[in-house]
């Protein structure tokens, strides 16, 4: 598209309409370099433009990557695996979408936390205490276990790499998230429920390193494990619904924990309990 074409466009249409063509045309790399400027500018200041901005790439990256086996070929690896190249579009977005959006804005959220809270000592010695108490406290146990929700979402459906690092080398691992968390680690075993460790993760958390320990059944449904920090030293086990998706979620010794998996509710709770125990939870918390 050129810029005869975006003028074209722009004929008759509302200032909405104009101003969302605009943002599709920035996202697409297609604005001369001054109105791309220009509007850099204006996203600076304007917090829903750069929302929609973000909303878009995240869109466009997942869409990239739901087409990318059909551009591999048929003689590419496991190229009979790959996404059809004809794309069925639904007026609701579909939960990929959704997770994917949510990733990005809980990676944008995680970066602007740990520059805050660097900066700020900084720039404001006797504000600081304060700024870094509220950053601390600003997340609640639900939205621990939404985050927890995003990561498995994003990352079961992975068929190629579900995980950084596999079961195989389980004792570094174990090592290297423990380490990057600051605090001892482990996988507990659900091999009586007939789910092995497939491996883990490291992820960012809200208010540090997140772990996220992935687990698979026979049948190939697959469980997440997503520890990270809590300021709670003991939370009961909670329960957050998302469509077909279930997470309990509690916190031990301020480590929060939420297992989420597809799994019928009385099943997945009877998990949580046996993993909150495994953990060091007491029956109190249930």
């Amino acid at each position: 598209m050129n810029d005869d074409d975006l003028g074209h466009e722009h004929e008759g249409a509302t200032p909405q309409e104009e101003a969302i063509s605009m943002l599709g045309a920035f996202v697409d790399g297609e604005l001369p370099p001054g109105d791309r400027a220009a509007l850099e500018a204006r996203l600076a200041a304007d917090t829903q433009a750069a929302a929609r901005v973000a909303a878009y790439r995240a869109q466009k990256a997942a869409l990239q990557a739901l087409c990318a086996g059909e551009r591999a070929g048929p003689d590419a690896p496991n190229a009979h695996d790959a996404a059809p190249a004809v794309l069925v579009l639904r007026a609701r977005a579909p939960w990929w979408w959704r997770a994917g959006v949510a990733a990005a804005w809980v990676c944008v959220g995680a970066g602007l936390t740990a520059a805050v809270m660097a900066l700020a000592p900084r720039l404001a010695p006797d504000l600081a205490p304060g700024v870094i108490a509220r950053i601390e406290t600003s997340e609640s146990p639900e939205a621990f276990a939404r985050r927890a929700d995003v990561a498995y979402a994003v990352y079961s459906p992975e068929q190629r790499h579900p995980v950084e690092v596999g079961a195989a080398d389980e004792a570094h691992l174990i090592a290297w998230l423990s380490k990057r968390l600051g605090k001892p680690l482990t996988a507990p075993s659900l091999a009586e429920y007939g789910y092995a460790l497939v491996g883990g993760r490291l992820l960012p958390g809200n208010r540090g390193p997140a772990a996220q320990f992935m687990y698979e059944n026979d049948a190939g449904e697959r469980l997440t494990l997503y520890v990270g920090s809590s300021r709670a030293d003991r939370d009961a086990v909670r329960l957050l619904r998302d469509g077909n998706r279930r997470t309990f979620y509690w916190s031990t010794d301020r480590t929060g924990y939420a297992l989420s998996g597809p799994q019928t509710e009385p099943k997945l709770r009877e998990i949580a309990f046996d993993v909150c125990g495994a953990l060091g939870g007491k029956p109190g918390q249930w």
